[in-house]
């Protein structure tokens, strides 16, 4: 009896092992992209900021023809919703959260009269929504972990035919905003219209005169949108794969934690089992000898 519950024992911490030796390799390899991924974030700000620059230059300079393309609509009957997840699980809350963050905006747009056209990205996405019985209409997939900018494009050029031809009136994104190691926040935020003059960052300190545009400002907007919609999206990829990279180490550090506890745990109930069988074993033998005694 106890002999078999030893034999379970170490085919247990046999296993508890290897499962550690994989959480292990995934909370280095985790580990190894974060700094990767922070310095692209880092890389790609100057274009951004340039990019949100130059709109409210444009805005600024005929407000009148931004009016279509910058502010927030008056009346939606159709809006897009981009949500951004993960193609691989084992990361925590990051998955979770960013998806039920995207339920919640699709059910207070349908309850306030909204159609809703639903695009996502990422592997874990598409699933999620349609076994709540939303239809996706685009589903991203296989560059989560590490975005480029022509998966932005392409994604942007999904989103803002509708928008320009008025099929929708605006476009809407969830994801996961990289603030630091310790803090990732899932935001809603709009990408079309783009975000209004007085709430984009302000120019530059320093820059004076004025800007003079060719083509009119009408034309460039119309040009500019797609540009900014992909410089956006490009970034809300960018930070999603560094909140990613980041909650899979925090949770395969759990992991190898939890496998290390449960590992001595396992070894001392083991050991127990085996003390036990060598005591019963001894007052055997010491049984047997006091029997063969007392018969001479």
């Amino acid at each position: 009896m106890a002999g078999g519950q030893e034999r379970i024992l170490r085919q247990r911490i046999k296993s508890v092992r290897a499962t550690r030796k994989i959480t292990k390799a995934m909370e280095l390899i985790a580990a190894s992209q974060i700094s990767r991924s922070q310095a692209r974030i880092v890389a790609n700000r100057p274009y951004r900021q340039g990019m949100r620059r130059i709109v409210y230059e444009a805005a600024k300079g005929d407000p009148a023809a931004a009016e279509k393309l910058l502010g927030v609509p008056d009346v939606v009957e159709t809006a897009m919703v981009l949500v951004v997840a993960g193609d691989r699980g084992l990361s925590g809350s990051y998955n979770s959260s960013a998806l039920r963050a995207g339920e919640r905006l699709i059910r207070s747009l349908r309850d306030n009269g909204t159609t809703v056209r639903l695009f996502t990205v990422g592997k874990k996405a598409a699933p999620f929504f349609r076994f709540r019985g939303f239809e996706v209409e685009h589903s991203f997939v296989g560059f989560a972990d590490r975005p480029t900018f022509a998966d932005a494009r392409q994604v942007a050029a999904t989103l803002v035919t509708p928008f320009m031809d008025g099929a929708a009136q605006q476009v809407l994104l969830v994801s996961t905003r990289f603030l630091s190691a310790g803090s990732q926040v899932v935001e809603v935020e709009q990408l079309l219209p783009l975000t209004a003059p007085e709430v984009v960052e302000p120019v530059a300190t320093g820059l004076t005169g004025y800007t003079e545009f060719e083509p009119e400002v009408a034309e460039l907007l119309f040009f500019l949108a797609p540009r900014a919609l992909e410089s956006e999206i490009f970034s809300a990829l960018l930070e999603g794969a560094a909140s990613f990279h980041t909650s899979q180490q925090r949770a395969m550090a759990a992991a190898t934690e939890n496998a290390d506890e449960l590992g001595q745990t396992l070894s001392r109930i083991m050991n127990r089992a085996r003390q036990d069988s060598i005591t019963t074993e001894i007052m055997e033998i010491v049984g047997g000898a006091e029997a063969l005694r007392s018969r001479k």
